[in-house]
C-alpha cells in the first residue's frame, strides 16, 4: 500500500534547520515496515539527514555551503532575483531535494544523532512544500 499527504513547512531563514520533529507530526500513522520518501518542491533549499545533537553542525555545515558556492560571482548569467539566487539552486544540485527514510516499528528508523534537515538557500525562501509518500 502507499500513501502520499503533502504538507507545508513554517518559512525558516537561510541556513540549516533540523526538522525531523515537524515532518513527523504531519504525518500520518506509519506502518510497521516501510520506507518514507520526502520530496521538497523547490528548486533553492534541498533536504539532508545529519546530526541532530550540536547546533554547530548546522551552522558550520551553512558555513561550509556558503564557501563552496559564493554569492555575486561574476561568472553567474542568472542573477535577476538577487545575489543569493544562483547560488541557492546550486546548492540545492549538491544537497538534493528529496530523501529515504526506512521505516520500522511504526518509526522512521533514524540513528541515534541522526535527524531530518531543511537546508535554505535563500534569505527570505518562505516556507517549503513537501510531498511524503510512504510505501508499505
Amino acid at each position: 500500500m502507499t500513501r502520499q499527504v503533502e504538507f507545508t513547512l513554517r518559512p525558516r531563514p537561510r541556513g540549516c534547520h533540523l526538522v525531523t520533529d515537524e515532518v513527523v507530526r504531519h504525518l500520518p500513522d506509519l506502518p510497521q515496515y516501510g520506507l518514507l520518501h520526502l520530496f521538497v518542491k523547490h528548486t533553492s533549499c534541498g533536504l539532508c539527514i545529519n546530526e541532530n545533537a550540536d547546533p554547530d553542525v548546522r551552522s558550520d555545515l551553512s558555513a561550509i555551503l556558503d564557501h563552496l558556492v559564493p554569492e555575486d560571482q561574476s561568472y553567474y548569467d542568472h542573477t535577476m532575483e538577487g545575489s543569493d539566487d544562483m547560488p541557492a539552486h546550486a546548492k540545492s544540485a549538491l544537497v538534493g531535494v528529496s530523501l529515504t527514510i526506512p521505516i520500522t516499528g511504526g518509526r522512521l528508523n533514524l540513528g541515534t544523532w541522526q535527524g531530518i534537515y531543511l537546508c535554505e538557500f535563500r534569505n527570505y525562501g518562505g516556507s517549503r512544500h513537501i510531498v511524503a509518500t510512504i510505501v508499505e
